[in-house]
Parts: structure tokens; C-alpha cells; sequence
């Protein structure tokens, strides 16, 4: 699959002007570290990704639009790599990090994790030296009306790093509330009992991140409280977390946000969008 992954970014970078203009762009992003009580955040002045962030994800947007990602949508120069039966990879023309690349539904329906945790780990074992990550319909999916994953290079995730401090399950004092688990199984439950806390009417809102490595899986499950901070509805900051910005690398397209954003503003928005404690120890503690 590396070679053949290889391949279709060599090709596409060429074919492709989009992408091209992507990769260029990623190279010119500016990155700078803060640390957020024991564990540090890279945060990324990525410029073209602008429209994800902003992106208008209700029913009646959705409704007006063509779905980006159905293939009879896709532009003529764009082309993708069979993964399995159900799933092909493209190469995402506006990266946050190394290799980014979204991978597609074949059949246009919506974003729903339920059935397809199994697709996401078989990506992450298929996909070596890449994260894979899961953004739920109502928290950071761009395209809710069709079910796709995202993989980018480990090369910068501070997750990793940072769950080898864990308390069990979760890592404590993380600001962000997060699970760490090992396998499918609890994964599923977790799912199912935090829909029951929070009385979800389909998918609890939730962002998920996975990698392969050593013969074993790592998901982080990340239960969320809401969408988007404050401060991106009173314009004080243009952020929109999603899985990728929860692992520790937190987007700024808007290059004034990046320069002001402080690790306390980091640290205040984790604990804003993610699951309120409370709710988060009933969670814990009927997992455990």
C-alpha cells in the first residue's frame, strides 16, 4: 500500500494543480509550540483551510449542495486508490499535516461510525506511519452527508506521546476529555453508553483517532460537549476543533488568530468542546 500510496500523491501532485497548490502551501505553514499545563500543542497557520473551518454543516446547507466527495462530483484531474470493497483513498488538496489523505465511501450515505470501526482499523493497519481519524456528523465532519475517514503522517502527533501518561482508560489532567482504548469492543461500548448519558438521538457527537503499531491498535475516543467554541461565534478566533486539532495539532487559517492565541485560549477551548467532566466521570466510571 506505501508504494502504491507513493504513487498516487507522485501522480496526482503532477496531474492535479489543486494539490500541488495544497502541498506548496503546507510547506509555507507556519507552526509554533505552546505547552498546556504538562503536555505541549502544536498550533498551524494553515491559510487553506479556511473553508473547513468555517465550513456550513446544517441540514439546509447541506441540502443546496452537490456532495464533494460522491466520485460523479469530483473534479476531472482528481483520482483515487481502491482500498477495499467499500473504500477508496484520495489525496486531500487542502493537508494540515504530511500525506493527508481522505478516505471515501463508495456509496453516498451519511456519516455514521456504526458498522465501520472495523473499516477504520483495517485502514490503520493497512496505512503504517498514519493516523487515521473519524469527525462526527455534528463535530468537524465537513461532509456529514457521506461517510469518509482521514489519515495523515505520524511524523507530528502529540497524542501518542502524551497517552503514555494515562490513568487507565483516560489521560488525566489533559484539559481535552479523552479515551484511550486497545480494541473494537469497548470502543462500541463507550459509544453506546455515552449516547445514553447524553441521550443522543443517533451518534453522540464524537471524534476519533487510531493508529497501527507493534502488532496492536490505539483509538482515542473523544466525547464532545458542542461543535465550536465561543469564541469562534462571537469572532474573536476562526477555530473549528476536529479530531486532528484534538490529537494536539490546532489549526489557525486565520493568520491574526495564530499569532494572539495563547496556550491558556488552547487549553480553555479543549475544556469548552469537549465532554464536561461531570458527564465524563459517569462515562468512566460505567466503563470501568
Amino acid at each position: 500500500m506505501k508504494s502504491a500510496l507513493d504513487n498516487l500523491f507522485e501522480s496526482q501532485t503532477r496531474e492535479w494543480p489543486l494539490l500541488a497548490q495544497g502541498i506548496e502551501g503546507l510547506k509555507r505553514a507556519a507552526t509554533r509550540k505552546v505547552q498546556v499545563a504538562w503536555f505541549d500543542v502544536f498550533i498551524r497557520h494553515i491559510p487553506h483551510r479556511i473553508a473547513s473551518t468555517t465550513a456550513a454543516v446544517d441540514r439546509a446547507s447541506i441540502a443546496k449542495r452537490p456532495c464533494f466527495l460522491c466520485a460523479a462530483n469530483l473534479p476531472p484531474e482528481e483520482k483515487g486508490l481502491q482500498f477495499d470493497d467499500d473504500y477508496t483513498i484520495y489525496c486531500n488538496p487542502f493537508p494540515i499535516l504530511d500525506r493527508h489523505i481522505t478516505i471515501v465511501h463508495r456509496e453516498h450515505r451519511p456519516q455514521r461510525i456504526a458498522g465501520q470501526l472495523h473499516a477504520m482499523l483495517r485502514l490503520a493497519k493497512g496505512l503504517p506511519g498514519h493516523f487515521i481519524v473519524y469527525n462526527g456528523p455534528e463535530c468537524g465532519a465537513s461532509a456529514p452527508d457521506h461517510m469518509h475517514f482521514q489519515a495523515c503522517a505520524r511524523n507530528l502527533f502529540p497524542i501518542e506521546q502524551d497517552a503514555k501518561r494515562r490513568d487507565g482508560i483516560y489521560i488525566p489532567d489533559y484539559f481535552r476529555n479523552v479515551l484511550v482504548f486497545q480494541n473494537t469492543r469497548l470502543t462500541e461500548r463507550a459509544i453506546d453508553v455515552l449516547g445514553a448519558l447524553t441521550n443522543a438521538a443517533s451518534e453522540p457527537m464524537i471524534n476519533i483517532a487510531a493508529f497501527y503499531e507493534q502488532g496492536a491498535f490505539t483509538l482515542f475516543l473523544f466525547p464532545r460537549g458542542k461543535h465550536r467554541p465561543s469564541a469562534f461565534h462571537s469572532g474573536e478566533l476562526t477555530v473549528s476543533p476536529a479530531s486532528i486539532d484534538l490529537c494536539g495539532i490546532f489549526v489557525a487559517p486565520v493568520e491574526k488568530d495564530f499569532e494572539k492565541i495563547t496556550a491558556r485560549d488552547v487549553g480553555n477551548i479543549y475544556k469548552e468542546v469537549t465532554l464536561p467532566d461531570p458527564i465524563f466521570r459517569k462515562l468512566v466510571e460505567q466503563l470501568s
